[in-house]
């Protein structure tokens, strides 16, 4: 006890002789008598012994509340007392350098900037001035300078910039002095117009005075000194000044000197202090023209690769990468037109819009290219300082959040005349009919008969072979036959969620399998399940008697008893490759691709010096119920693309089964992406090693390659197909050129296409060169997706993700204004991934994301309109309208049938709330179809809770909203080259007839007085993970603005929350917070907005799922898959039944044993995080996961973003992605 308080009443005396010190310095000031000079000088240098030796002293004097400061600051303005100044100086100093930043700001509010200006001023007149003052002063000054942000200003009104200038012209032996005045210079630099303005004295040839050749000497002030001349030579005059001096490649030589001596790593400060100062000097052109004059780019190249086995090294690195990055000479896509390489004439032209301008070209412009970048080194910097006091410490601010409140009060406005709707008055025949002519009495599905139709044989082009006197004889082929799955147990068990009406055909002769003849026939599910693909790895090659591989002409499929297989013929090996294009069967235009049968796997190659006459046996699976082979063959016939497609991509033909492995979000290698970015670089200084060869062009269809073994055959030629050049850089690397959206000149993402000719063991690069978002969930352990032709004769036709080295960055293609939409200067991005092959002669397929083409939808409803009991279920197809190029868009209802043909029945019926559902108005968004497919089939289903719902609503389903676009291709936009999803607001029916339509049948139910109880419209999202929503809210968009007194006051129904809430709860992929519900001033044309605002729909959403994976709940860590996808529209289902529990609980009750279903179906939750996120264009979040800068861009834009960002919190599970802590920004 006595120590406590021992040490109490020490703390208590000295803090009250400091302040009784500043108590007698404040008195000294106050009565200014002569002779007291004495007596502050006393003072000041007890209170400098206190705070030199006493932390305790230095926080009292900062303390809030306390005027130790202004005491201390007022003294140093009145005091003429030489030793006394120097004492507060060093006083002050002492402050500041312990405790952070916050000291220097206090001493900066407290007006010390400006005393300690004028002090300098004062100081300066003395001939020569006194050395100690101007030492302290300057350090002072450097101390406090960054927290004060108009010292700039300041110190060019007080005429005090030039002083710290001369002092070191005059002094530049005395490094005691020259080093504060150098900090304080760079201190004045990051004002621009400082820095202009002390260019023109002389400063950037004083700096290059001072740095200079490897020395161990006085190496902070070779430090100083380059951190200064960084900062001076952002001033593109400063800039221009150093290139026109030579002074580019004098910092080149002072860099391989220091890289050369510096063995121990000792100096790395200073070499990147050199390598800031290239940086600044190449932000304008001339500065970039005299780095690659001096072979800038061969030094930085071979320096950094030096550096690479060295990890402290990699800020060298790193900062190299950028500058031969930014001063890498900008190329031009190899393309005549950046236009899409397909025509379509538009029947009527927009007045205005990117798509009237694009028609407005003069024909001979060249609209790949432009000069953008000779314009950056135009005079821009002004004179005149804007002052932005609180930018920094402003919190985000969104501007394209609506913020007028009667904006965003609905309105229910019809937009068209009650006589003009009634033309979709046929289009609900369900409110009108009576069943009086139907069956009612039986509500047990009907056995489903097979169709007579389907599953005849085709043939499918490979080695050569004579199967039928109507077909050229060098047709060559695969016959395919499609035999009825003999069904198991095993086979039968199906998650209860999925269960459709499975197909009576069964046909057992033992006794074990008549006695599962009851369970067999019960309703069970046909849809993709894990146990069709336990079943499938079960299947195995076959031999025939003579056990060779190769035996006579053909290859016979054995039928197994798990699943339905196919035969294959086939008479060679697959030497000879028949060409791309071959028949599919008499009469058809309908092609399939090539199809390298060489046997399913490696094994089999070992065998072709057998005879020819042997077989092999191959097994394809019949992949789902709703999936038929030859129906899709049907369905392509009546397909119309712009063109003519005839080619038939085996993937779609085939189908796709899930995997049985889950698939990782990839973990990304420590820096992949600066060693893509070397290869790169690589092509210009070792120019004679770049191949450079055409291997494949749309706009040039005569081009053709030599049958090289070494060459990769690439094609993109089918239904959604894109792909329009590309070339081979280096013998296993080749770059892609993706087609714009028709009538467009930009929307490159969406990719799909077909390669073959690979050889084994080797590891192929293929970089998509052309993308435009300036980020990508391919830097966050997304994979591309592969589909093996081999590996689906090998019963696995499934799309897997693929690649490794996977990054997404800034390349060296420049963008023209045209093209980027008047912007000028902009870049394309490079998608880059590896591949090693399984199987040599492969036929495999790319693409973004699970292809979903308008094909597999006509297939996949009229399979479902096959299988359903129309005694149980009432489902109708309808053709809402046609394309522009001709084709059917699809309208599904579907509802249960009345329980009978009574009034009663029959009104329950008519009076169901509908729910209007759509998807895929952006055709690069597949996965909203695979959600889509999901919802088609749980609604379909004979689950007793698919029953319920279906006697809960009426459901109309557009489930493809741009059939065009997904036809050719397209990533975002229609045949219109406008995103149809920005249309709705004012659809013009020539040109957007699918949303003219789809919002004709809203208004004509809002009309009726039949507004849906929901409408949600299906997309995919590329920049974000999970699946979620976002929706309309007044009052939460209010919250987001400046006007929360209004907000306050408004009264709103929180019902919009509710549906997202049940999903979280029962969706595993489902995130809660990542769901906004605040409405945007550029959405305000979009589906979700205008169905809120001008139909009047409360529960109007848009439904993002993630093109990449899950971060939380049961997919944690997991890329989402078709299997997952498909949940997710299952489970959206269960979330209507919720909702109608909730909205309704006396009217409809379910019995106990559907409950007990639903619980299992509850196998996750999310927790429900913030409310809302930020939405910015393109309908996507402010994305704020850590990117690597260099993955960015070079642009000094980019690096501002950081100081916007520091309100948000980055996600954990991106912290490992950067490739140098260094060199971390926030992507806004």
């Amino acid at each position: 006890m006595n120590k406590v308080k021992t040490s109490s009443e020490k703390s208590v005396s000295t803090s009250s002789r400091t302040m009784s010190l500043l108590s007698q310095l404040e008195k000294i000031n106050v009565d200014s008598v002569l002779g007291e000079a004495d007596n502050a000088r006393y003072v000041t240098s007890k209170i400098l012994h206190l705070v030199q030796s006493q932390e305790k002293t230095r926080k009292e004097m900062t303390a809030k509340g306390s005027t130790g400061i202004e005491v201390i600051l007022s003294t140093l303005e009145n005091t003429k007392d030489h030793q006394t100044i120097l004492n507060i100086l060093n006083i002050l100093i002492e402050v500041v350098s312990v405790g952070g930043g916050r000291r220097a700001s206090v001493l900066v509010t407290k007006g010390g900037t400006q005393i300690l200006l004028q002090l300098l001023l004062t100081a300066s007149k003395d001939s020569p001035p006194n050395e100690e003052l101007m030492v302290l002063l300057h350090t002072l000054l450097a101390k406090i300078g960054p927290k004060d942000k108009k010292i700039g200003m300041k110190a060019r009104i007080n005429g005090a910039l030039n002083i710290s200038l001369n002092l070191v012209k005059q002094n530049l032996q005395n490094h005691r002095l020259i080093l504060p005045c150098l900090q304080v210079l760079r201190v004045y630099s990051t004002n621009s117009v400082n820095a202009v303005s002390l260019g023109k004295n002389g400063v950037v040839e004083l700096m290059f005075k001072i740095i200079g050749p490897f020395s161990k000497k006085n190496t902070s002030l070779m430090k100083v000194a380059l951190d200064t001349l960084a900062a001076l030579l952002k001033s593109k005059t400063n800039a221009r000044r150093a290139v026109d001096r030579g002074y580019v490649e004098v910092l080149l030589t002072i860099y391989i000197d220091w890289h050369r001596h510096d063995s121990r790593h000792r100096y790395m400060l200073i070499r990147k202090g050199v390598l800031q100062c290239i940086k600044s000097v190449t932000t304008i052109k001339l500065g970039r023209k005299a780095f690659i004059d001096a072979n800038g780019m061969k030094i930085l190249y071979n320096t950094s690769q030096e550096c690479l086995a060295v990890r402290t090294l990699d800020p060298l690195v790193n900062t190299s990468s950028l500058i031969m990055r930014k001063c890498f000479p900008k190329n031009r896509l190899p393309l005549p037109t950046i236009k899409s390489a397909f025509h379509f004439q538009l029947p009527v032209i927009p007045a205005s819009g990117p798509v009237a301008q694009l028609y407005n070209l003069p024909p001979d412009v060249d609209d790949v290219v432009d000069e953008s970048d000779d314009n950056d080194d135009a005079e821009t910097e002004s004179e005149i300082e804007i002052e932005n006091d609180d930018d920094k410490d402003q919190i985000f601010k969104n501007d394209d959040i609506e913020t007028d409140i009667n904006k965003l009060k609905p309105r229910q406005e019809l937009g068209r005349s009650i006589e003009d709707l009634k033309m979709y008055e046929h289009f609900f025949p369900e409110l009108s009919e009576n069943f009086q002519e139907c069956d009612l009495v039986s509500k047990e599905p009907k056995p489903f008969v097979p169709d007579a139709n389907l599953g005849g044989p085709i043939v499918v082009p490979t080695a050569g072979e004579e199967h039928s006197a109507e077909v050229n004889q060098s047709t060559k082929g695969v016959i395919l036959k499609e035999s009825n799955p003999l069904l198991t147990e095993e086979y039968n068990r199906r998650p209860a969620f999925l269960e459709l009406p499975k197909k009576d055909s069964i046909k057992d002769s033992s006794s074990s399998h008549q006695q599962n003849d009851q369970r067999n026939l019960l309703p069970s599910c046909q849809c993709l399940s894990q146990e069709i693909v336990e079943g499938l790895d079960k299947i195995t090659l076959q031999n025939s008697a003579k056990n060779d591989p190769y035996c006579d002409t053909g290859c016979v499929i054995k039928k197994e008893s798990k699943t339905s297989l196919t035969t294959l013929a086939c008479n060679k090996p697959c030497e000879h490759v028949s060409p791309c294009g071959n028949s599919l069967f008499e009469g058809s235009s309908v092609q399939l691709g090539k199809l390298c049968c060489t046997g399913v796997d490696s094994e089999e190659e070992d065998s072709k010096s057998s005879s020819s006459g042997e077989q092999i046996v191959l097994e394809v699976s019949d992949v789902s119920p709703v999936h038929d082979c030859d129906l899709y063959i049907e369905m392509v016939k009546t397909t119309k693309s712009i063109p003519e497609y005839s080619e038939v991509a085996y993937p779609d033909y085939f189908g796709h089964i899930p995997p049985p492995y889950k698939e990782p979000i990839l973990e990304r290698p420590y820096g992949v992406q600066r060693t893509k970015i070397a290869q790169d670089i690589e092509r210009l200084i070792h120019q004679s090693d770049i191949i450079d060869r055409v291997v494949y062009d749309l706009d040039n269809l005569s081009c053709s390659v030599s049958e090289e073994a070494d060459v990769l055959k690439f094609n993109s030629k089918f239904e959604s197909g894109n792909l329009r050049k590309v070339i081979q850089i280096r013998k296993n690397e080749y770059d892609l050129i993706l087609n714009s959206d028709i009538n467009s000149n930009h929307y490159h993402q969406w990719f799909y296409f077909e390669v073959s000719g690979m050889k084994t063991g080797i590891g192929y690069r293929f970089n998509i060169i052309n993308c435009e978002k300036s980020n990508s969930q391919f830097n966050y352990g997304m994979q591309p997706l592969m589909y093996s032709v081999q590996e689906a004769l090998n019963s696995r036709p499934c799309w897997t993700r693929v690649g490794t080295d996977i990054c997404y960055y800034k390349n060296h293609f420049s963008r023209s204004s045209i093209a980027a939409g008047g912007q000028k200067g902009k870049s394309y991005y490079t998608i880059t991934f590896t591949v090693t092959f399984q199987h040599k002669d492969d036929v495999c397929y790319f693409a973004y994301h699970y292809p979903y083409t308008y094909s597999t939808l006509k297939m996949h409803l009229q399979k479902l309109e096959s299988m359903h009991n129309p005694q149980q279920i009432y489902f109708r197809q309808d053709i809402l309208c046609e394309t522009l190029a001709g084709n059917s868009c699809p309208l599904v209802t579907i509802t249960a049938m009345p329980e009978s043909s009574y009034y009663e029945h029959i009104c329950q019926f008519r009076n169901r709330p509908y729910i209007f559902l759509s998807a895929r108005v952006h055709p690069g968004e597949t996965n909203a179809s695979w959600v889509m497919k999901g919802t088609l089939e749980y609604l379909m289903s004979n689950n007793p809770s698919a029953q319920c719902l279906r006697e809960s609503y009426i459901f109309k389903i557009i489930p493809m909203l741009n059939p065009d676009g997904v036809i050719n291709g397209n990533h975002r936009c229609s045949l219109s080259g406008e995103d149809l999803n920005r249309q709705w607001q004012n659809p013009n029916p020539d040109l957007h007839p699918t949303i003219y339509h789809a919002k004709g049948l809203l208004q004509y139910l809002a009309a009726i007085k039949r507004l849906p109880l929901v409408y949600c419209d299906y997309h995919g999202h590329s920049r974000k993970k999970n699946v979620f929503m976002y929706g309309c809210s007044i009052k939460e968009t209010m919250w987001h603005t400046n006007v929360n007194a209004v907000s306050s006051d408004l009264m709103e129904d929180p019902g919009y929350r509710a549906l997202p809430k049940i999903l979280s709860q029962t969706a595993p992929a489902f995130c809660m917070g990542s769901c906004s519900f605040v409405v945007e001033k550029s959405k305000e044309s979009t589906a979700r907005v205008v169905v809120w605002r001008e139909i009047g729909v409360q529960r109007s959403y848009t439904m993002e799922s993630t093109l990449c994976g899950c971060d939380q709940g049961k997919y944690k860590g997991l890329q989402i898959g078709t299997r997952e996808l498909e949940e997710m529209g299952a489970k959206f289902c269960v979330g209507l039944l919720r909702l109608k529990r909730m909205a309704s609980p006396l009217e409809f009750s379910l019995p106990s044993n559907l409950l007990d279903i639903e619980n299992e179906l509850i196998e996750s939750s999310c927790k429900v995080t913030s409310p809302t996120t930020y939405v910015l264009d393109e309908d996507e979040p402010r994305f704020l996961e850590e990117v690597d800068y260099s993955a960015e861009s070079n642009d000094d834009q980019d690096i501002e973003l950081a100081d916007n960002a520091g309100d948000y919190e980055v996600p954990n599970q991106e912290d490992g992605l950067s490739d140098s802590d260094s060199t971390r920004v926030l992507l806004s």
